[in-house]
């Protein structure tokens, strides 16, 4: 009997209902990885193929700049990065323990920012050289030398100074993990401070320096505001001029897989320099760091060098801004100042419900499925935080404006009224860019907070009759409600400070607070672009206060 009814089992057919949950992962994941491939196929299918053009006239400088500047970001952000990181951890002196916070600061400030106000203050009519000039009695630049301000390496001191702090604070959190016994025995075969530093310190924290550096390398290759100021042609700023000023979208889409290409080797360069690398704890008693006290000349000379960063990377910039803000008092009542203000509310906190909705939903749909093709996808989806902003805009304009005018066209056809451009002409292109480029963080800050949740719990809800949707409600959302709404806050402050995108696929005459610091400072107008700056650097801080809260 047993036999038949396994046999009348097997003859039956299969009946694939769709889950919603794993339907709604999908289309998720397929949203975010839509402007990915967007770039890759333009690049690939060119209406107008400039690959030799771009080959033999820009292209080499273009990616010469590129690679030059990420290297020099690279070493200059991981030396102070990893060095501050090694001064807060094993040593005290003065001012020790405020200094490990405010080096934290440099985050809140856009790196745009702080090479508009470093131009101010270092520019021939600035407080330096108008100081020199009176102090020595020159009389106009032939008497004496300065560096040139707009410049690729002064390019990399202000994107160094915005960035060392992801550096810093992976470091810091290796050095602080590793055992004391290893340094005590160190210090015992006659290691000094040098030593420690360059045979234990070092190469234990190496994957920790070497993820900070990757981030802010890609961070380098996302930046326009920076390049296009101090006027460095890299490939990002190429994007803008082949295809805004050239009018070629095929060509900067191409030059955008060029950046794809880089970010990727970046990213496996990484991966392939730590595969072989194996850190363990030396014992099953782990002996914390114990720090040294300097004290005279060694105390004071190790707050100077973690002041320095500080004051380079927040005190000037926020110095300059807040003295034009403050002498340009009735641009803050300006209409256009509360219009990009209203604007950033608008797509940033759009974009952030947007974007922490849609992470929660693909973490727990995948959690609750258990589905291969959409676990796969999940790791999948973070790329988008990898690819910069000028590269998403190209991925979304050139097919979305292609989808606004079919649409259009359809509208007119059927009902004779002519729609406009729903998608193009307004801040929806803006909302999803921001969506894809801050995906990695909704869904990292949700699956982390779920990870945290002992499987019981829902189980035990789901016994009790509970629905998939009442479980997520009732016991996920109450438990991890700080998680998320912390989430929240770090989408929104990313979409306020984020240009490249914003600059592409903004409306005509909308204005977001970053946009409109652009536009002023790009006239040379920095005390109207002050306000608007201010009001970015303002939001970052609250940024900076959640990332020490967190790191305490």
């Amino acid at each position: 009997m047993a036999d038949q009814i396994t046999q009348v089992n097997r003859r039956r057919p299969l009946r694939l209902r769709p889950d919603p949950w794993s339907v709604g992962a999908l289309a998720i994941a397929a949203l975010v990885l839509l402007p990915i491939l967007s770039v890759v196929v333009l690049a690939l299918t060119p209406d107008e193929n400039i690959w030799p053009h771009l080959i033999a006239t820009t292209l080499p400088r273009y990616l010469t700049n590129t690679l030059a500047m990420m290297g020099g970001v690279a070493l200059l952000a991981s030396a102070v990065g990893a060095g501050a990181a090694w001064l807060v951890s094993m040593y005290r002196f003065p001012g020790a323990r405020w200094l490990e916070w405010l080096l934290l600061l440099p985050l809140a400030i856009p790196a745009y920012v702080g090479a508009y106000a470093l131009v101010d203050f270092l520019e021939y009519a600035g407080p330096v050289q108008t100081g020199l000039r009176s102090l020595f009695g020159w009389q106009n630049a032939r008497d004496y030398w300065f560096p040139e301000i707009r410049s690729r390496g002064a390019a990399v001191l202000v994107l160094s100074a915005a960035l060392y702090p992801y550096v810093y604070l992976l470091a810091r959190a290796a050095f602080r993990e590793q055992s004391g016994a290893a340094y005590e025995v160190a210090r015992a075969l006659g290691a000094g401070p040098v030593g420690l530093f360059w045979r234990v310190g070092l190469p234990l924290a190496r994957p920790a320096i070497a993820a900070g550096a990757a981030i802010a390398m890609m961070e380098t290759v996302n930046d326009f505001g920076v390049v296009e100021y101090f006027a460095v042609q890299t490939l990002t700023a190429g994007i803008f001029s082949v295809w805004l000023e050239g009018g070629n979208a095929g060509g900067a889409a191409q030059i955008a897989g060029v950046i794809l290409a880089v970010i990727l080797a970046l990213v496996a360069l990484e991966k392939v320099s730590r595969r072989n690398l194996r850190f363990h704890a030396l014992g099953r008693h782990h002996r914390p760091l114990v720090p040294v006290r300097l004290e005279g000349v060694a105390g004071w000379a190790a707050t100077l060098a973690c002041a320095l960063p500080v004051a380079f990377g927040f005190a000037l910039p926020v110095g300059v801004i807040l003295s034009h803000a403050l002498a340009n008092a009735e641009g803050w009542a300006d209409p256009g100042l509360i219009r990009a203000l209203l604007h950033t509310l608008t797509v940033g906190g759009i974009a952030a419900v947007l974007t922490v909705a849609a992470g929660l939903f693909l973490v727990y749909g995948v959690r609750l499925t258990g589905r291969t093709l959409p676990r796969i996808l999940l790791p999948v989806t973070t790329i988008g935080y990898a690819a910069p902003g000028a590269v998403l805009g190209v991925g979304l304009l050139i097919p979305m404006a292609a989808a606004d005018n079919a649409l259009a066209d359809g509208w007119l056809w059927l009902f004779g009224a002519d729609p406009g451009l729903l998608m193009t002409g307004s801040a929806f292109a803006i909302v999803y860019a921001y969506g894809v480029r801050f995906f990695a963080i909704a869904q990292g800050a949700a699956d982390a907070a779920m990870g945290r949740i002992a499987p019981s719990l829902p189980m035990a809800a789901r016994s009790l009759g509970r629905t998939a949707r009442g479980t997520l409600t009732s016991v996920y959302l109450p438990l991890i409600r700080t998680s998320i709404g912390t989430a929240l806050l770090l989408v929104f402050v990313d979409c306020v400070k984020e240009l490249p995108a914003t600059l592409l696929l903004r409306p005509f005459n909308y204005n977001t607070l970053a946009t409109r610091v652009y536009d002023k400072a790009s006239l040379e107008n920095l005390g109207d672009a002050s306000p608007a700056a201010l009001l970015v650097c303002l939001v970052g801080l609250v940024a900076v206060g959640l990332l020490a809260r967190a790191n305490r």
